[in-house]
């Protein structure tokens, strides 16, 4: 069958992998990406088995600048033709701008901010000639709050993202292309490895069940807002409050409030 086909990147786990469910209940073709092969196959395995579907896996690290341009050349080579991409990739990286590496902090922007980029303008062109396309870049609710410290980078470059989302979609409804959206997800909390991977864990299970979701519901409101056109969402009631908060709060109460909860989601060492 002549199916529609989505790149998920970030796919072995959390937003990716529920992302990777969805699309394939509705009937779309996939191509799975992340570092892990292993946990890409097995969920792979698991789609097939429930879904009527095209599981493709490509294992890649984002983390290597090349890795955009090599990821776009495999799928040509096995003549898939995106229609959706998920740029979910991404991590925190814990401690200062100062005790970190440069070395990581780059890799942290190639990975968060830089591939998802490259990956959209080099997949535009052919969603542009099909006259349909769709992406979503996994942003944050942290994009819309004042900056911490610890975790330097990683508000500036969710706020980065929700920009890119809102200006690209802009530009494909201005160039004619009424059918091709980009949408910035911004999930609050969510239940799944992230916070285990980057060491916040057990301060994160302290904080109110109010400010979690599940990842289904996350996912859904990313795909529902793209298929409408709408370049941002913040999924669940909580964090739209909270989004909205932190546009009518004065800059330094803001800042003021951060600070003092910043130590419950973000390693400083």
């Amino acid at each position: 069958m002549n199916r529609r086909l989505c790149l998920i990147t970030g796919a072995s786990a959390g937003i990716g992998a529920e992302f990777a469910r969805q699309y394939a209940a509705l009937g779309w073709n996939l191509v799975l990406t992340a570092r892990r092969e292993n946990r890409l196959q097995e969920l792979a395995q698991e789609i097939r088995t429930k879904n009527s579907v095209e599981v493709t896996v490509i294992a890649e690290d984002l983390a290597d600048p090349a890795a955009p341009a090599r990821l776009v050349a495999e799928l040509e080579n096995r003549s898939l033709a995106v229609d959706a991409l998920v740029n979910n990739a991404g991590y925190g990286l814990p401690g200062t701008f100062f005790s970190t590496t440069w070395s990581d902090q780059a890799a942290f922007l190639q990975v968060l901010y830089t591939a998802p980029v490259e990956l959209a303008h080099r997949l535009l062109p052919g969603m542009a000639a099909r006259k349909y396309g769709r992406i979503i870049n996994v942003a944050s609710l942290a994009g819309y709050a004042a900056g911490s410290a610890g975790h330097t980078l990683y508000a500036s470059v969710k706020a980065g993202l929700i920009k890119f989302s809102e200006s690209l979609n802009a530009e494909c409804e201005a160039l004619g292309h009424a059918d091709i959206h980009c949408t910035a997800l911004c999930p609050g909390f969510t239940w799944s490895e992230f916070h285990d991977v980057n060491g916040t864990r057990e301060t994160t299970n302290q904080m109110p069940k109010w400010m979690w979701m599940e990842a289904a519901p996350v996912v859904a409101a990313g795909i529902e807002a793209v298929n409408r056109g709408q370049p941002v969402v913040v999924p669940g009631l909580a964090n739209k409050a909270l989004a909205t908060l932190t546009r009518i709060l004065p800059e330094p109460l803001g800042r003021a409030m951060v600070r003092a909860q910043s130590s419950r989601y973000r390693r400083m060492e």
